[in-house]
């Protein structure tokens, strides 16, 4: 973007900046009086406790203005919504009016105005301005107001503009963090103690990812940005903690899609003696709390679905939802990728040729089951070949006490009965690097540490983590996880703003 490139209006706004400080006028002031904001002035007037001879102090940006010869309206917004004002000619006095409000104001500045509150003839409240000062004199003027910010790119890059003429946009971010507070309240009234871990790590692991890389030049030290919270509150289980949870960021190096983005928030709570089938239960408790909290039902709408978050939710094992949609028995194939690979191509499937069955299984999910999932849903029993943190089934081996809880036709959290056999870990660490030496680059390296912390003894865990994202994303129906992340990553474009 070149900054010294301007159009014709923010020519003439520069000269208005000019004039103004020629007059006297500071158009950058460091302070300002507000005794109400625009929501708590309405609702006083409505309530009787403001009346004729009682100013207020409003602060706003100017959204929209009708100039008209002796009297004008107009629309300031602050942070709380939009509020009218009558400007007058009589009141303000000549030059105040024509000069200043009529030719040195523009639509975005900030002002301050004071004045009685009253309702005009059509039943709107306004204040009745008697004075007006300029907070902030805008260079930039905003998008073209009978189409408004409506083009994607451009919203996500200057989020600043989008929030400042969508004001649906800020309802997004007001509902997530509302989500936020209450999966917050509900850990914390259950005894969970929210901690925090390391973003920057020695080794990375917890999940099935390609890191960020960095450098520590002190140190001397290659680090990574965190893939996931789980080996240190694992750690933390260990050393006597038995209800921890962490909010935070997570990065992950692979593709942007409608619910990727590299940099993404997450929950993780791990709770000492329990296990997956506890764990559930908690996932929708906590899941389901959270929504109501912020939706006032449990109900709601995505995309066109109803979704109904009343628990209990169906458990689903792996190989029946498979099978019901594929008619392909994984079980049936287990040693036997080749096998199962065939099948799958007979079904019009394009299977990894280097996939081993594990990887191969987990495919049939994601193409052929998860986006059918809309209902609040837990798919459980996984492959142990793709999830190496997790207990292996007393039953069965090969099969994990894992479960994908799925909304909306795309997977919302991931939790398991935590391993806690520092031998069998250890064991699953070398095939997993064995797998990343051999080129996978989403395998899981050894963490020679947190075996020690095993060997020490962690008790009976059950672990859970979550996209808040993606969560926000179904609570205010949203498609795009671009749509539910303020600042969303962009590939680089050298434009300004249209």
């Amino acid at each position: 973007m070149d900054l010294n490139a301007i159009t014709d209006q923010e020519r003439i706004r520069r000269q208005k900046l000019a004039e103004l400080r020629e007059r006297g006028i500071d158009p950058y002031p460091a302070r300002c009086e507000r005794t109400h904001t625009a929501k708590q002035a309405k609702a006083a007037f409505e309530r009787g406790e403001l009346g004729p001879d009682d100013i207020v102090a409003l602060v706003g940006r100017i959204m929209t203005r009708r100039i008209m010869g002796k009297a004008s309206f107009a629309h300031i917004e602050d942070g709380s919504g939009r509020i009218q004002i009558h400007v007058r000619r009589d009141l303000l006095g000549e030059e105040t009016y024509n000069w200043f409000f009529k030719k040195m104001l523009d639509i975005g500045d900030i002002i301050g105005v004071k004045g009685p509150i009253f309702r005009t003839r059509t039943g709107e409240i306004t204040c009745e301005v008697r004075e007006i000062t300029l907070l902030t004199k805008t260079l930039h003027p905003l998008p073209d107001k009978w189409h408004g910010l409506t083009d994607v790119e451009t919203r996500y890059r200057h989020r600043y503009v989008d929030l400042m003429v969508n004001p649906e946009v800020r309802e997004i971010f007001v509902k997530r963090a509302k989500l936020v507070r209450a999966i917050r309240d509900y850990l914390d009234s259950e005894g969970f103690l929210e901690v925090e871990t390391p973003i920057l790590q020695p080794i990375y692991g917890g999940a099935a990812a390609r890191p960020f890389t960095t450098y520590h030049n002190e140190l001397e030290q290659e680090l990574y940005l965190r893939i996931s919270f789980e080996l240190y509150l694992k750690r933390l289980i260990v050393g006597g903690y038995e209800r921890v949870y962490e909010i935070g960021r997570d990065f992950r190096n692979e593709g942007v899609s409608f619910k990727h983005n590299p940099e993404f928030t997450q929950l993780e709570f791990y709770e000492a003696y329990t296990d997956y089938h506890g764990v559930m239960r908690r996932a929708e408790e906590l899941i389901s709390y959270a929504v109501e909290q912020v939706n006032g039902s449990l109900k709601l709408t995505f995309q066109g679905h109803e979704i109904d978050f009343t628990p209990p939710w169906p458990r689903v094992p792996l190989r029946d939802a498979i099978h019901e949609k594929t008619g392909i028995d994984i079980m049936q194939y287990r040693g036997d990728a080749d096998g199962l690979r065939k099948a799958m191509r007979d079904i019009g499937g394009n299977p990894n040729p280097e996939a081993g069955w594990g990887k191969l299984v987990d495919s049939l999910l994601s193409s052929y089951v998860e986006e059918t999932l809309i209902q609040p849903t837990f798919i459980v029993d996984y492959p142990v070949d793709i999830s190496p943190l997790a207990k292996r089934s007393p039953e069965n081996p090969d099969i994990a006490e894992r479960f994908e809880g799925f909304i909306g036709g795309m997977e919302i959290c991931n939790a398991f009965s935590e391993l806690n056999d520092p031998l069998d870990q250890l064991e699953r660490f070398l095939e997993q690097g064995r797998a990343l030496a051999a080129g996978d680059e989403e395998a899981h390296p050894v963490d020679e540490d947190f075996i020690l912390a095993l060997r020490f003894g962690m008790p009976p865990t059950g672990g859970f983590g979550m996209g808040i994202d993606r969560l926000t994303m179904i609570v205010t129906d949203k498609p795009s996880i671009r749509e539910v992340i303020l600042f969303p990553h962009l590939r680089t474009k050298l434009q300004g703003v249209t």
